[in-house]
């Protein structure tokens, strides 16, 4: 075919059977004459080191500065709305499967996590996910700040304690946990994120297979450069916000 185009105004593309695998970790390298690609391991390992850290240290430090008038106008709107709690605390799971306390802005009512199961009829998302465009759980001042992500703000203590990342996957229930295939493990291998792909993606319009997909090409395909490429796309998609519900 490469003869039969020699002439021709064209190029020849030669697409491998290769998915999910970021441009800078393969290679093409000759071997006995044969073109071989190379493909180098993932680089999940490099995402624990001290750099990634420090990024998150000083970033939700500096942000936690930045949002402080936020998150007290927010607050104060929660506690005025209904007299309920103005923080959510709710049980997740982190690196390695270590459980712990992830911080929210309350946008639901008091009993929401009561009302799951009578409401498990009208969900809308497929595999381990629960999720509702018109949840009625949802208070006035709760539609509001999850429609802007102002709601996960309180996580960025969660950062600052070392239980989560600025970018990475989502944060699991340990329920949905519990219902992983093997492969999808492979997300627990890092610090769950405030944002990540998803977050810049779709969000709850993501199907659960498309969100898996996407948090493990971030796990195996972790770069400093792409973390900083997602905190400026989030910063889009909380401007214009599309599947946040």
């Amino acid at each position: 075919m490469a003869r039969d185009l020699e002439t021709e105004d064209a190029h020849l593309i030669v697409v491998p059977a290769l998915t999910d695998i970021a441009a800078e970790r393969l290679h093409v390298r000759p071997v006995a004459g044969m073109p071989l690609v190379h493909v180098e391991p993932p680089s999940t390992q490099k995402s624990a080191r001290w750099g990634k850290r420090v990024f998150d240290l000083v970033g939700s430090a500096l942000l936690i500065v930045v949002f402080s008038p936020v998150m007290l106008a927010v607050a104060a709107a929660i506690r005025f709305s209904d007299a309920g709690p103005v923080l959510f605390r709710q049980v997740r799971v982190g690196i390695k499967g270590e459980l712990f306390s992830c911080f929210k802005f309350r946008s639901m009512y008091v009993d929401a996590e009561a009302r799951v199961a009578e409401l498990a009829q009208h969900n809308e998302a497929d595999g381990v996910l629960f999720k509702m465009k018109d949840d009625p759980r949802i208070t006035r001042v709760g539609r509001f700040i999850r429609r802007f992500s102002l709601d996960e703000l309180p996580q960025l203590f969660n950062v600052l304690r070392g239980q989560m990342s600025l970018v990475g996957p989502r944060p699991a229930l340990p329920l949905e946990v519990s219902r992983y295939e093997d492969h999808v493990h492979r997300r627990l291998d890092v610090r769950p994120g405030m944002t990540g792909l998803w977050q810049v993606s779709g969000r709850s319009d993501l199907s659960w297979s498309d969100t898996v997909r996407l948090d493990l090409y971030y796990v195996d395909n972790w770069t400093m450069v792409r973390d900083l490429n997602i905190l400026l796309r989030t910063l889009q998609a909380v401007l214009r916000p599309l599947g946040a519900y």
